[in-house]
């Protein structure tokens, strides 16, 4: 896949761009631009206006009613929907649980679902992670038990991301306690307003509200919101998790953060009386992020090629979410640090008064900054990657 050398997709990109630029709605580019955080509502309806389009799934086939595009305009779309600052679709329903529900799901599960997912409508949370189960995922204990043509679930999901906004939540239960720890667990669909359902949130030291903890108790739901067999839970989450690690890249949105970082360094003086640009140390690092970007960019298309034919990406995946994640981490905190020595020093004589009293690029910067911290711990610790790659990718 090398996307520069082909004329014939700059059709296919001029009409994405052109959507974002006259189409998609505006005012939810510029609440994101701000920092802000989107309610519900907006989550919605930018998510709706992608489903109208028929572009929000676009990684489904045509045959589930995505758009059918190839593994090029797919990363195409990604890229201009990032460079536009457009909020990262909520990857739970499109990325997730719809590819796993038109892998193993019924006819019947297909028809409930994925229309309400892929025109954006209905929203979803992944219900994994447990207050003793976290990095561990496979040591779960929340309760799924059979009772005639329902299960009831017990227990508490933690660190669920865009709880708030979701109508419904996939998760990992233990339906049966086996020798092997990855065996028993069942992957069960529950509507977030069902009784006995608690969504608690979890403030985030930004102040924001991305996360919940989600309590269950004595809920019931019908065994026909079971996914695939009972018991075979654990690998319709790897399936799953292949398509999450990917989705980590985002090489659009990191270049456009390079991008900023260069224009606003171009423009800073350090306490030298020298622009933070001609700065060897900050500019040698930032040039060092750039090349690790194209590197990772590479990389990533590798992998998608490997699926071009349909499925999930395999353990390669844990390679891409490591890089992504470091690259994320070093391109924020070089944000960071133009930030601070915009607060700290001078600038250019010839900068404008409404640049040297424009600090609008720093919120949102340091908010991306706290939220990158994260990224090496949720979706898997790197450490847990760096051991799929030993023993499943080199066989150590």
């Amino acid at each position: 896949m090398n996307l520069d050398q082909n004329p014939a997709l700059i059709p296919f990109r001029d009409k994405i761009r052109s959507y974002f630029e006259t189409e998609y709605p505006q005012d939810i580019l510029e609440k994101v631009a701000s920092g802000a955080s989107l309610t519900t509502a907006e989550v919605r309806r930018a998510e709706m206006a992608l489903g109208e389009k028929g572009w929000l799934a676009s990684a489904w086939p045509e045959e589930h009613g995505g758009p059918g595009w190839s593994i090029e305009e797919q990363y195409i779309f990604d890229e201009e929907l990032e460079r536009a600052g457009a909020p990262t679709v909520t990857p739970m329903g499109v990325v997730y649980v719809g590819p796993v529900i038109y892998t193993f799901g019924s006819d019947e599960q297909k028809a409930q679902w994925l229309v309400g997912i892929r025109d954006g409508s209905v929203g979803w949370a992944q219900g994994y992670s447990e207050p003793e189960a976290g990095s561990d995922l496979a040591a779960l204990q929340f309760s799924a038990v059979r009772d005639g043509d329902e299960y009831i679930l017990n227990g508490t999901k933690i660190w669920t991301s865009a709880a708030q906004h979701a109508d419904w939540i996939f998760l990992l239960t233990r339906t049966s306690k086996e020798e092997k720890k990855q065996q028993g667990i069942t992957f069960i669909c529950c509507p977030l307003d069902e009784s006995g359902v608690t969504v608690k949130p979890i403030i985030t030291i930004d102040g924001k509200y991305y996360l919940s903890q989600c309590e269950f108790v004595d809920v019931r739901v019908p065994a026909t919101n079971r996914i695939g067999e009972e018991g075979k839970g654990w690998s319709y989450s790897q399936y799953l998790l292949g398509n999450e690690r990917t989705s980590y890249a985002r090489i659009g949105g990191k270049r456009k953060q390079l991008a900023n970082i260069r224009a606003i360094a171009s423009r800073i003086l350090t306490g030298g009386n020298q622009r933070l640009i001609d700065d060897e140390f900050f500019v040698q690092r930032l040039s060092q992020a750039e090349i690790r970007l194209d590197a990772l960019e590479i990389t990533t298309l590798r992998v998608l090629s490997s699926v071009r034919d349909g499925g999930s990406p395999g353990n390669e995946a844990s390679t891409l979410k490591i890089v992504a994640t470091d690259i994320a981490q070093e391109i924020t905190t070089l944000f960071l640090e133009a930030a601070a020595e915009h607060g700290n020093r001078k600038f250019e004589d010839s900068v404008s008064p409404d640049w040297i009293g424009d600090s609008s690029f720093a919120a949102p910067g340091v908010a991306t900054y706290f939220g990158t911290r994260a990224q090496s711990i949720y979706g898997g610790t790197n450490e847990i990657q760096r051991n799929i790659i030993a023993k499943r990718v080199l066989g150590l």
